[in-house]
């Protein structure tokens, strides 16, 4: 049994009790079904408590923003690294949902409490304007893509890409055309990235035979082949 299991979600109530207190505000637990009340003047704040981040916890949470806007969630700080993509992903969905977020850690002598955020307004706009780059990528990758390999729910199949698809197209010519320059094959429109696939090399399917010259390596000649969706598009419009 790990540390962590030892604990149950009672141990979370004193460090949010002691934590709103000090805010100036009266706590009561268990109150119609809410695990944290804390109220000061006509404002309501409702907290609830989890050892973990989860869907139920979640749900309950969206339920009592009925009551009050003022919401959190509480959870024991996780052990892996708040940095990693997967917790940072749940804290967005945190904020979307225009939940509070607090960690309570019982790694120290005594319990120890983080606001990750308070709950309220979460601007959309802003959240699509700082994601520029990533909309930008994402629309430069969908109108690069000239096949339609990828089936849609397979993420634990090989993925085609635009990138991958202009490496197919340059090994295909380079096996059929023999070994070229990238100013060469970008007249046969291998597109302006001809030079950093070939350069970077990052499947290991080209080698540099003279200089500014590239050919295929019998990795890239048996690799290559077996995208033959991919290859098609090639052989029917480009070498006529």
């Amino acid at each position: 049994m790990t540390k962590k299991e030892t604990y149950s979600e009672m141990d979370l109530y004193i460090p949010v009790q002691t934590y709103f207190e000090k805010l100036g505000y009266k706590v009561q637990a268990e109150v119609n079904d809410c695990d944290v009340v804390a109220y000061k003047d006509d404002s309501i704040t409702i907290i609830e408590l989890k050892l973990n981040l989860n869907i139920t916890l979640l749900m309950q949470a969206a339920k009592r923003q009925k009551i009050t806007p003022d919401v959190y969630i509480a959870i024991i700080r996780p052990k892996t690294s708040l940095r990693r993509r997967r917790w940072r992903d749940l804290v967005h969905l945190v904020r979307r949902l225009e939940l509070g977020l607090i960690l309570v850690s019982f790694e120290g002598k005594k319990p120890s409490l983080q606001v990750v955020h308070e709950p309220g307004f979460f601007d959309r706009k802003r959240s699509v304007n700082r994601s520029k780059k990533i909309r930008k990528k994402l629309i430069h990758e969908v109108e690069n893509r000239r096949s339609n390999h990828n089936i849609g729910g397979s993420s634990n199949l090989l993925m085609m890409t635009a990138y991958k698809e202009m490496a197919i197209q340059i090994a295909y010519y380079l096996d059929h055309l023999g070994p070229m320059s990238a100013k060469q094959l970008q007249k046969l429109s291998t597109g302006d990235k001809t030079y950093s696939i070939l350069y970077n090399n990052y499947y290991k399917w080209f080698e540099r035979v003279d200089r500014g010259i590239y050919g295929l390596t019998e990795k890239g000649r048996k690799d290559y082949q077996t995208f033959p969706e991919v290859i098609k598009l090639y052989k029917e419009t480009q070498l006529k």
